[in-house]
């Protein structure tokens, strides 16, 4: 289901959004990119970003990590999850809640081409069983601020 996107009410002094981005050239976007940026929240409140790589796929990001990081021990304590791509002048700012994946073994395997293709390598199969996937509720995208900032709401989070 495609997401419902609306002009970002922006407060007054930034201008006002006159346009909205197509999701597809969002999603292009995300699904094309070799780093993100995740912020977590530690468990006493502190935020935490780190980059990592991942793959955008079927509207949902997968990542992984070692079950050491931060990131993920936060991710797995308190589901909700900021991602955003790390241009800041064609911005993509992606909110959801993340969790463990559970892929059967067909989106393992177009997650393993996917990956393939991004990267050049791609995991051994089982461990796609304990990467993080984030749904996302909400997407701000923007790339000719104020003119075209677009807010994109998913499901839940319209």
């Amino acid at each position: 289901m495609e997401p419902v996107a609306e002009p970002m009410e922006l407060p007054k002094g930034y201008g006002a959004a006159t346009t909205t981005l197509a999701w597809a050239g969002v999603r292009a976007r995300l699904e094309a990119a070799t780093n993100y940026w995740v912020a977590t929240t530690r468990p006493g409140g502190r935020p935490h970003a780190v980059p990592v790589d991942g793959i955008w796929l079927d509207d949902v990001w997968y990542w992984g990590g070692s079950p050491q990081t931060m990131h993920r021990r936060n991710a797995l304590a308190n589901p909700d999850v900021v991602m955003h791509l790390p241009d800041p002048t064609e911005v993509v700012v992606v909110e959801g809640r993340a969790g463990l994946a559970r892929p059967p073994a067909e989106l393992v395997e177009r997650l393993t081409q996917a990956s393939t293709a991004k990267y050049g390598y791609a995991p051994p199969p089982e461990l796609y069983q304990g990467f993080l996937a984030m749904t996302p509720s909400l997407v701000l995208a923007w790339s000719a601020f104020p003119g075209d900032a677009t807010r994109f709401r998913f499901g839940q989070g319209r």
